[in-house]
């Protein structure tokens, strides 16, 4: 008898913030179902606006990962994580290396997976050792 899994597998959409491949194919290596916003927007990566590809994830039950500290002040990003209840989990510090942002959602993942059980929307951020809820505010 194989042991229960205490979170299902969740599946995430990981933002052009993250750059194209490093992260997502570190993620994906490691277990996390995900798609690339490259793989999904393609030709029109570089031109898709923040709340065409938040909507999409919305549309699609995804859950979005991201590099953008500024995420939660922006009123038509809120408004479209609001309408769509998303989940989020961003890096705060625009200067991470690949490296050290791969390290922190991996070694974040079992906190990462617990919070997608909750109900949305909120926005946390993904820190060191632990994450952190943004929006809306503890």
């Amino acid at each position: 008898m194989q042991p229960s899994n205490p979170h299902p597998q969740p599946e995430f959409f990981v933002d052009r913030s993250l750059g194209r491949h490093q992260v997502a194919d570190a993620l994906r290596h490691a277990g996390w179902k995900l798609r690339k916003h490259v793989e999904v927007f393609e030709v029109r990566d570089e031109r898709v606006a923040d709340v065409e590809w938040l909507e999409y994830c919305g549309r699609e039950g995804l859950i979005v990962l991201a590099k953008d500290r500024r995420l939660r002040y922006r009123p038509s990003e809120i408004a479209v994580i609001k309408d769509y209840k998303l989940k989020a989990f961003v890096l705060s510090h625009g200067n991470l290396k690949a490296a050290e942002q791969i390290r922190r959602f991996l070694d974040n993942a079992e906190r990462i997976k617990a919070a997608c059980t909750r109900t949305g929307p909120f926005i946390y951020s993904v820190q060191a050792r632990r994450i952190v809820r943004l929006f809306p505010p503890p």
